[in-house]
């Protein structure tokens, strides 16, 4: 893929990889949390904890596909492939090592979690905020909601570890406070993506004299 954008497939295609990315995102904590309510009428106090039954398909499936189209990922700069080939490397260490495995297995799980979310975070609040150095009103208002969802996901990502340290992250936990702070935080990252898809508040057309 060109990094121009002078090939207008190669733009659509990207944009569409943007929102399918955006779209899994969101949809990733509903589609285990849904299916795990079927299996076994009980929210898990994790996301990770849907190892345990069969959602487990969904779960490493989902990973899988948003680690390679991050994989995939080529924006306007280095930092930008660097990024994805990163976020892509901590998906498969989440998918590939499950927080029910053996100690070690448990750490290279958490690690990839915590470093994932960060990675994201990056992505929403460094890398999407580039702008041309005159941005339009539409960019400026994108970027806002960009360095939101950025935030959102590393506070999220700290409170999340506030919850490990008092204990709140195993089945006896009221409430299941992990679950919804990862939910929280992968709808701030897919939705990021959905809007650097250009599917909300994109560019007007310029309209040029003639």
């Amino acid at each position: 893929m060109t990094r121009d954008g002078s090939d207008g497939g190669v733009i659509v295609s990207y944009l569409t990889l943007r929102r399918v990315v955006g779209i899994l995102g969101i949809s990733l904590p509903i589609i285990v949390a849904v299916w795990g309510a079927l299996l076994c009428n009980c929210l898990e106090p994790t996301i990770s904890d849907y190892y345990r039954l069969r959602t487990r398909d969904a779960l490493v499936g989902i990973l899988f596909t948003v680690g390679w189209f991050l994989f995939t990922y080529r924006g306007y700069e280095r930092k930008d492939e660097i990024a994805g080939n990163l976020a892509c490397a901590f998906a498969l260490g989440v998918a590939l090592f499950p927080s029910s495995g053996a100690r070690w297995e448990q750490i290279v799980h958490l690690v990839s979690a915590a470093l994932l979310f960060l990675v994201l975070a990056y992505f929403s609040f460094c890398l999407f905020t580039q702008s041309a150095p005159v941005p339009t009103p539409e960019k400026r208002l994108r970027n806002r909601v960009y360095r939101f969802c950025g935030v959102l996901i590393l506070v999220c990502l700290v409170l999340i570890g506030v919850c490990y340290r008092l204990g709140l992250a195993g089945d006896t936990a009221p409430f299941k406070p992990v679950f919804w702070l990862e939910t929280l935080a992968l709808w701030a990252f897919g939705f990021s993506w959905f809007v650097k898809g250009e599917t909300l508040w994109k560019d007007r057309p310029v309209l040029t004299p003639g």
